[in-house]
Parts: structure tokens; C-alpha cells; sequence
């Protein structure tokens, strides 16, 4: 009797890349099948390269999210795209994802230079489908992102419902080279718990102050103590104006402690375990264009993983 040939197992790391607002943290959550990147209405949310690992049956994938592709203004800025940049390069596919709704330029093609000369396949995604009256307006859009760019496949999906995301995923694993499991079955992100938290806190505050207080944010956890059944965080959040402070405050306290009623709830699911959260708002005039601030902020990201 014939003995059945295994499947092969392939592996890969897939950058995810697109202009800001595309919804790359959405799918990156979507796809990851649970959240690992903040996500808001507001261009640029995300500033650093966030990792996911996902095991299938016969392939592990591990994706990073980007920064939107922007023109740098300040020093975060400037970070920002490096992170892009570095992130773009040997990996083993792109995915390039472009908002559906709007005209070529616009969803993305104006900054298609960034792939000019990269030999990895690449492929495009077409986001946010289900915001589209007539799939055909896509037609226009897939014709001009073929000539603009050799892309190797063309998807629509919509990260918010998960409609095309299955398809998606079967366009990448067939484009992944044959490799070993890198990661164990339940590992999920290299982000640290640190870093997590943080960036919860920030994403409670972009979605709590509405346009009063735009990206000029950046969250510092400064105490963290944990014992087996409670955990003790302390963040400062930075603003940069000093009429930004009493907005996040708020009357009475009551914006500062909605903030951090929200962050709370989300920090306990992922540390599974009670938290006290303090949070503090500390006015620090140009953080974005501080290296020595920016290089604290970077040092919240080193740590071990998380399963």
C-alpha cells in the first residue's frame, strides 16, 4: 500500500503596507483573530511595526503592520517611515492595501514608489468592500493598480466584516516559501505586555477626546507590578500643549477616569487578571521631535513575546 505523502508545511513573514486609514490594523486584528494593534478613525494610529503570528494546519504566517506610508514632518514622523522602509524589505510577500472607496491616487497609488525596485512579490488588497454600493467601481481601481506596479494578485476583501479574508489568506500561503514552524501554536506577537498596555491607554484617549487632541499623544508606562492575581500599572500620558491636559482630564476627572475605565477592561483580557490602572497627564512640549523621549518610548517594546 502507497504511503501518503505529507503536505508540505510553508512559512513566511508577510509586511503589510498602505497609506494611513487604510485599515491595516483591522486586518492585521482580523486576520490574527484577535487584537494585537489599536485601531481608530484617525490617520497614523498606528506607529510602530506591530507583529502577528498565525498558525494554520500546514503554515504559520507572521504579519507586521506598518505606519502609514506619509511624508515625515517631525522626528516621530521620520521613525515612522524608517519602520515602514525596513519593514518592506526581505520579506517574503507585501501585501499593499488600498482603500476601495477612493479614486487610485488617493487609496494609495500616490506613494506606490515606496515598492519601486523590490524584487518581493506583492500583492494588492482592496479594502473596505463592504462600504461599496457597486462592486464594479472596483474595476477601474484593479486597472490602474496592474499598471502601476507588477502585483502579483488582486483581492477584495473588507477587514471590518472578514467578507474575502478567507480568500486572502489562500492567496499568501500559496506564495510562501516551504519552511519550519517558527513559532509555538499559541504564540501570538513579539510585542511586550508593556507596550500593549500603552498603546491601549492611547488608543482610549484618541477615541474619548475626538479632534480636541489629535496625534500630539504618546502614553509612558512608568511603575508595573504584578502578583498572581492583580497587576499594578501606572502611565503618564504626554500631551504637548498645556491647554491639551485639562481636555484629557477632564470636568472632575471624569474624561481621564472614563480613559481609564476603558483601558482597564481591555488590559484585564489580555493579562487575565484584575488591574489597577493609574493614569497620570504629564505636558511635555515637542516630545515628537525628542530623541531621547522617543528612544524611551521604544525601549517599552523590548521584551519577550506574547502566547
Amino acid at each position: 500500500m502507497a504511503r501518503q505523502r505529507k503536505p508540505k508545511h510553508v512559512s513566511g513573514f508577510v509586511t503589510i503596507l498602505g497609506r494611513p486609514n487604510a485599515g491595516k490594523s483591522t486586518l492585521l486584528n482580523r486576520l490574527a483573530g484577535t487584537k494585537l494593534a489599536i485601531v481608530t478613525g484617525k490617520p497614523q494610529t498606528t506607529r510602530d511595526a506591530i507583529q502577528a503570528v498565525l498558525t494554520l494546519p500546514a503554515a504559520q504566517i507572521i504579519f507586521l503592520d506598518t505606519p502609514g506610508v506619509h511624508e515625515p514632518r517631525n522626528l516621530l514622523n521620520e521613525k515612522m517611515m524608517e519602520a515602514v522602509r525596513a519593514s518592506a524589505r526581505e520579506q517574503d510577500l507585501l501585501i499593499w492595501l488600498a482603500d476601495a472607496t477612493l479614486p487610485f491616487e488617493e487609496s494609495g497609488g500616490a506613494h506606490l514608489q515606496l515598492l519601486a525596485g523590490e524584487t518581493t512579490p506583492a500583492i494588492v488588497v482592496l479594502n473596505k468592500i463592504d462600504l461599496l454600493r457597486d462592486k464594479a467601481a472596483l474595476i477601474p481601481l484593479l486597472d490602474a493598480y496592474g499598471k502601476a506596479h507588477p502585483f502579483e494578485a488582486f483581492v477584495p476583501v473588507s477587514a471590518a466584516t472578514g467578507e474575502g479574508c478567507e480568500a486572502l489568506l489562500g492567496e499568501i500561503v500559496k506564495r510562501l516559501p516551504k519552511g519550519p514552524q517558527y513559532y509555538p501554536p499559541d504564540y501570538l506577537t513579539s510585542q511586550p505586555l508593556r507596550f500593549l498596555a500603552a498603546e491601549l491607554v492611547r488608543e482610549q484617549v484618541l477615541l474619548a477626546t475626538g479632534q480636541e487632541v489629535p496625534h500630539s499623544v504618546a502614553v509612558m508606562i512608568e511603575k508595573w507590578d504584578e502578583s498572581p492575581g492583580r497587576a499594578h500599572i501606572a502611565a503618564a500620558i504626554h500631551v504637548e500643549r498645556a491647554g491639551q491636559k485639562p481636555i484629557i482630564i477632564g470636568k472632575g476627572g471624569a474624561m481621564l477616569k472614563q480613559i481609564g475605565t476603558a483601558a482597564r477592561r481591555q488590559i484585564e483580557e489580555r493579562l487575565r487578571k484584575k488591574v489597577f490602572l493609574e493614569l497620570f497627564v504629564k505636558v511635555n512640549k515637542e516630545w515628537r521631535s525628542s530623541a531621547t523621549f522617543l528612544h524611551d518610548l521604544e525601549s517599552q517594546k523590548i521584551s519577550s513575546g506574547i502566547e
